[in-house]
């Protein structure tokens, strides 16, 4: 017999008090809702973007999503401000395999473009962007619409120590599904709407919601340190640590770097010293805020 949607809620509530189920709910995004009068609030901007592939110097934007949300001084959401979905037809066909990914094809983009304008009227009077890869969204971003080198950015994916709070990973479907939901992933504004449940849940650890703790992060200056010239022999050493390499075809060095906050970098330097070059260095540093972090232009 079928039941209808309060039977089947009520179901799901006892089996959700049952330390032998788990209950997802499918996600259903937030409705716009108008700010409440005397609530202080700021606003930021959720953004994914589905591209041909994976150069933001040669690849191209095929879709991009947006949700505007308010949130208060402690980093609750206070609600849903508007929505931005559009496709972008790019100068060549979308790769098999993109369209087995995203579910775009060629025929959904014929024809559209991305109105700058329109971009730019809706992130008006945002503070903050946040992806959950900054460091792949922020570049393509840019690219496209200037208006986001002037903005701050916060990564979901990777200024969220997601393990330490009790989580299998980073990966969206499993901060989600952690949270309690499910939904149709690889869609661009379906996925902004699934991160801002995922930033509004309360993380167990602390008692307070993942967006409080990714604005803290992001609001943190880091540096870059260049490992320029080290050993060739030693670049596993260097990977264990958490360097990356740069190839030096975007203008910047070719060399092993690393991200660390201001507090390690003494620390980062001795290591530098104690076992790769062997003696005193003075590498090249680089101090990234919220307004260059994940920037092509760093």
């Amino acid at each position: 017999m079928l039941q209808n949607a309060s039977e089947l809620a009520a179901m799901a509530e006892v089996l959700g008090r049952s330390t032998d189920y788990r209950v997802l709910r499918r996600l259903a995004p937030r409705p716009i809702s108008t700010p409440t009068i005397g609530q202080e609030t700021k606003v930021g901007i959720l953004l994914d973007t589905e591209t041909t592939g994976l150069d933001h110097r040669t690849d191209e934007l095929i879709e991009i999503g947006m949700v505007k949300f308010a949130y208060t001084p402690d980093g609750r959401i206070a609600g849903v401000r508007d929505t931005f979905s559009a496709f972008n037809e790019p100068s060549v066909p979308i790769p098999p395999e993109i369209t087995a990914l995203t579910g775009i094809t060629d025929e959904m983009v014929a024809g559209h473009r991305i109105d700058e304008t329109s971009v730019n009227a809706f992130v008006g009077g945002a503070l903050i962007t946040i992806a959950h890869n900054s460091g792949f969204d922020r570049k393509f971003a840019e690219r496209y619409w200037q208006v986001f080198e002037r903005m701050a950015w916060a990564c979901s994916a990777t200024e969220v120590d997601w393990r330490s709070h009790g989580f299998a990973g980073a990966q969206l479907g499993y901060l989600l599904n952690g949270a309690g939901y499910f939904h149709q992933a690889h869609r661009a504004v379906d996925d902004c709407h699934a991160l801002l449940e995922i930033l509004d849940f309360d993380l167990p650890t602390i008692g307070a919601p993942a967006l409080a703790v990714l604005l803290d992060t992001a609001r943190r200056k880091t540096v870059r340190i260049w490992a320029e010239q080290s050993p060739f022999e030693l670049k596993d050493s260097l990977k264990r640590r958490g360097y990356r390499w740069s190839d030096g075809t975007d203008g910047r060095p070719k060399s092993w770097y690393v991200d660390v906050g201001e507090c390690a970098v003494d620390d980062e330097l001795a290591f530098l010293k104690a076992e790769i070059y062997l003696r005193d260095v003075e590498p090249r540093l680089q101090t990234l805020t919220a307004f260059t972090r994940f920037s092509c232009r760093v």
